[in-house]
């Protein structure tokens, strides 16, 4: 089958890892992968960029399919069904609105910048090598050091469930594929 230059986003999720270890401010282009796929699911109704897009869950088919680092088994009920894709949802929400209120205490001066990642919102990890200085308002480092993690933390949930089970099982409950999902419901209910 032929390649098409999306089937390449993979070198983009890989590229945006290791630029934010390099530095930090490198996260902000994180939001992209918030923003497109929430314009594509309500411009076009569809899930597109789950589908062909996904630099992320492109990176875990080849990493588990292509090199085979994955057991290829199927994905267990209870993490297919709905309530635990909401709640995931719910949750990764609420980790997500945290993150922005410790960067808004950040920018009012009522906090100062940590420069930690905190991985699988539990293990902080000291990251200052990845931080160059003050030429910016502590607060947009500090949303970098926190969207960094949730990034970090979404890919190596990723990884561990890419193992176990299915190279893409991420995909079944990633909070912007429930949420470009759900889009699309209502978004196709209307017409």
């Amino acid at each position: 089958m032929k390649k098409r230059w999306y089937d390449y986003l993979w070198i983009a999720t890989l590229a945006y890892l290791i630029l934010g270890f390099v530095n930090i401010l490198f996260a902000w282009l994180g939001l992209l992968c918030f923003l497109i796929p929430i314009v594509i699911s309500i411009v076009k109704g569809n899930k597109a960029y789950c589908n062909k897009y996904c630099g992320r869950g492109q990176m875990f088919n080849l990493i588990g399919g292509r090199f085979g680092l994955s057991r290829k088994k199927d994905i267990p009920k209870w993490m297919k069904s709905k309530w635990f894709q909401y709640g995931f949802l719910i949750f990764f929400f609420a980790m997500f609105f945290q993150m922005l209120w410790v960067t808004y205490l950040v920018f009012s001066g009522a906090r100062e910048l940590k420069q930690i990642v905190t991985l699988i919102w539990t293990f902080k990890v000291p990251w200052e090598w990845a931080y160059y200085g003050d030429f910016l308002h502590s607060g947009v480092s500090q949303f970098a050091f926190g969207f960094y993690s949730v990034m970090l933390t979404a890919t190596i949930l990723g990884l561990i469930t890419m193992i176990l089970f299915k190279p893409r099982s991420w995909c079944v409950y990633c909070p912007m594929g429930t949420m470009t999902h759900t889009i699309c419901k209502i978004k196709n209910r209307n017409k």
